[in-house]
């Protein structure tokens, strides 16, 4: 039962991560993350979460409408270690930028790692892998852009 409880925990966790980002919520978006967290967003990189939540706030802020799901997780709890757990999810997003006519829709995998804290599950690393992106201009949808997972790497 502890590792459904476990399982279930992170699966909030996650959960949380993801509304916090949509909402805003930067003080609980923050909380989602171990002190030593790092992210790799397809090639964006973060080596702590200070950078992240900073990063967040200002690209992600007032006029960024941002709808975030990931479903479909596979969450393994490390066997050697029951403070640890690592996490594969499917995600769905969109950004939508009024203010540039942009909008932006696509898929990617999850892999994250997990911390038992004294407050709970953490994100240690969270990061994906682009499966495909779609950018449309809102006022000429000829223009729009279908790119793979081969055009989206940053670096």
């Amino acid at each position: 039962m502890d590792e459904l409880a476990d399982v279930a925990a992170i699966t909030r966790l996650k959960y949380r991560y993801l509304r916090c980002l949509d909402t805003k919520s930067w003080a609980e978006f923050a909380d989602c993350f171990a002190p030593d967290a790092t992210a790799d967003y397809n090639g964006l990189v973060f080596d702590e979460p200070t950078s992240l939540v900073d990063f967040m706030r200002r690209n992600m802020g007032e006029g960024v409408l941002t709808m975030h799901q990931a479903h479909h997780p596979e969450v393994d709890l490390d066997p050697d270690d029951p403070d640890r757990a690592s996490g594969t999810w499917y995600l769905h997003d969109k950004v939508i930028v009024d203010a540039f006519r942009f909008s932006l829709e696509g898929g990617a995998i999850y892999s994250d790692r997990y911390v038992r804290t004294v407050d709970g599950w953490r994100i240690q690393h969270t990061g994906y892998r682009r499966t495909f992106e779609v950018e449309t201009n809102l006022d000429d949808p000829t223009r729009t852009k279908v790119l793979g997972p081969e055009a989206r790497a940053r670096g």
